[in-house]
């Protein structure tokens, strides 16, 4: 009987956070909204319209999926979105903040995992399909549902970058760098060159501006981080169906739509 108290209030207790969460979060957004729209600046007031349809994301998840998300996922999927579009586009923490980018692409790889982790394990699941996948496989094609997600993201950022002249893509400084074209003997052996100076429509560089690739390519490293914490927490939660910690990152099916048949 007092398990089932506890029970019943740590429920009570997450989806109070979660309500407390999307309330803060709300009005934090339409608070920058207003401001923004007293500065005149309409492309930050649309980033700040975009972040309010994005916030219903986690309910358009649980309802087009037919899954259960986790009060602890969709407060980390709320907070995410807030991170990314307000305090990184709005408040320009990609530029304040070195490593704030590669928080976020961290944390993409980890919910993108949980998507692709519940897409087939709630089929695993369902009554009327016949599936029967080993822990294992669920989790691989997480953690590949996950990167394919990132390698998308990344398609979309350069195309953003070449086609309307963004800098999605941020560029990175770096005084060295190893070319196998600056082979005096034209051999496919990379010479090791070190930037001393570069020039550019007259203007001296100390570096070599980098464009986009080391961006991309450490983009995809932590988005990999991401994919593989979350693909562990998956081969966890199969092998203790519904208990323990990892049970707070999974989505579930939904009771009525398992039992359908």
């Amino acid at each position: 009987m007092k398990g089932d108290k506890k029970k019943i209030l740590s429920i009570e207790y997450g989806s109070k956070s979660k309500m407390i969460v999307y309330i803060i979060i709300r009005a934090l957004v339409i608070g920058v909204m207003i401001a923004q729209i007293l500065n005149k600046n309409w492309d930050n007031v649309f980033i700040c319209g975009l972040t309010l349809i994005l916030l219903l994301l986690p309910s358009l998840l649980s309802y087009q999926l037919k899954i259960v998300l986790p009060n602890t996922l969709e407060i980390i999927i709320v907070c995410f979105i807030f991170a990314a579009e307000i305090l990184g586009e709005v408040q320009e923490y990609y530029v304040i903040f070195e490593g704030w980018d590669d928080m976020l692409h961290t944390i993409n790889g980890f919910l993108a995992a949980a998507v692709g982790f519940a897409m087939i394990d709630v089929l695993n699941e369902h009554e009327r399909v016949s599936m029967t996948l080993s822990p294992a496989f669920v989790a691989v094609v997480a953690f590949c549902f996950s990167m394919t997600i990132g390698v998308l993201w990344e398609f979309f950022e350069f195309s953003m970058d070449y086609f309307f002249g963004k800098d999605m893509q941020k560029d990175t400084w770096i005084s060295s760098f190893h070319s196998v074209a600056l082979n005096p003997e034209g051999a496919n052996v990379p010479v090791d060159m070190n930037v001393e100076s570069v020039t550019v429509n007259g203007q001296r560089w100390e570096q070599y501006l980098d464009i986009g690739l080391y961006d991309t390519m450490k983009d995809l490293f932590v988005n990999f981080v991401g994919a593989v914490v979350f693909s562990v927490f998956g081969l966890i939660y199969i092998k203790n169906r519904g208990r323990g910690f990892a049970a707070r990152f999974i989505p579930r099916l939904r009771e009525d739509k398992k039992k359908e048949g």
